[in-house]
């Protein structure tokens, strides 16, 4: 299998959310194996520019050998910190768009190294940044059961997550938990499968998300991307599950709604408050698209424009 192929999800429409500029200044904030920074570039002109960030230095590394395109900027850092960089190239108020492709890419679950697959054999990993941090192995270890029970439970939505965090200390009594299927099979002794779905699928989403820090960084990206952008700029951004949307949808919800005035007062003498954002909608994976690519039933993708 290809470690590197990607299937980018809802490519299309979610560059058509961008409503590109020929010569604006675009950020690819989550580059994966670059899917959509390719089919941003594609519909750009000489002179604009792509940003592009991605915590994974595997991502980076296949990018600068396999794109060759100056309009392309490269930079290895998780997109929580764009607002910072982007201060530092004197972009802020400048960019027009802004692209979030959400969660894990196809490379990183094939690649049973990475230890983010429940169906195949590997370390237990879970870190995008292999860089830094602790793995999900080393985090297992240290945490107690409470702490891990409250993880899968508020990050998994998973109902069983004390039972499987029992599970794992009785486990880990015996001998270390170290490896993807080792983890797989514990929960799977606790949760009933679903027809098109693993019985470890929501624990080990959890288990990678709090790893990352994965809905602390989207709340710190969304919270400063209003500044980064020009007026009619761009959010454009896929999710694919519940916790992830809810987030970006109260935001922008949040974010675009007028504040209502107080009754009885005089409209003429009150300063609405201007937002800054307009909602420009969600839309869904086509059934085409599902039935070429199942990762894609579960994404929405959400757009809204900076007033």
């Amino acid at each position: 299998m290809n470690s590197n192929h990607h299937q980018s999800v809802m490519l299309d429409e979610s560059i058509d959310g961008l409503n590109l500029i020929n010569n604006g200044i675009y950020i690819d904030a989550t580059f994966g194996r670059g899917g959509h920074a390719q089919g941003i570039l594609d519909r750009l002109g000489g002179q604009a520019q792509l940003i592009a960030f991605d915590q994974d230095l595997s991502a980076i590394e296949y990018a600068k050998k396999t794109f060759n395109d100056p309009r392309l900027n490269l930079i290895h850092s998780p997109f929580s910190h764009m607002h910072s960089i982007i201060n530092t190239l004197d972009l802020s108020g400048k960019i027009n768009g802004i692209l979030m492709d959400l969660g894990v890419s196809s490379p990183q679950l094939d690649n049973a190294n990475r230890g983010f697959s429940f169906n195949h054999e590997g370390p237990l990993d879970m870190r995008m940044n292999q860089t830094s941090g602790l793995s999900a192995a080393q985090w297992l270890a240290v945490a107690d059961e409470a702490e891990i029970a409250q993880v899968i439970y508020e990050f998994g939505d998973e109902r069983k997550s004390r039972h499987i965090a029992y599970r794992i200390k009785q486990f880990q009594l015996e001998q270390p938990l170290t490896t993807t299927l080792q983890l797989a099979n514990i929960v799977s002794e606790v949760v009933r499968g679903q027809k098109k779905k693993h019985p470890a699928t929501r624990t080990f989403q959890a288990i990678r998300i709090f790893i990352n820090q994965e809905l602390s960084q989207l709340s710190a990206a969304l919270e400063h991307s209003a500044p980064l952008l020009a007026v009619d700029g761009r959010l454009s951004i896929i999710s694919f599950h519940s916790i992830e949307d809810r987030i970006v949808k109260r935001f922008i919800q949040t974010n675009s709604r007028q504040k209502r005035l107080p009754k009885g007062l005089p409209i003429a003498n009150q300063a609405i408050e201007k937002m800054p954002f307009t909602d420009l909608g969600k839309q869904f994976a086509s059934k085409n698209e599902i039935a070429l690519n199942k990762r894609s039933r579960s994404a929405i993708l959400r757009v809204a424009s900076k007033n």
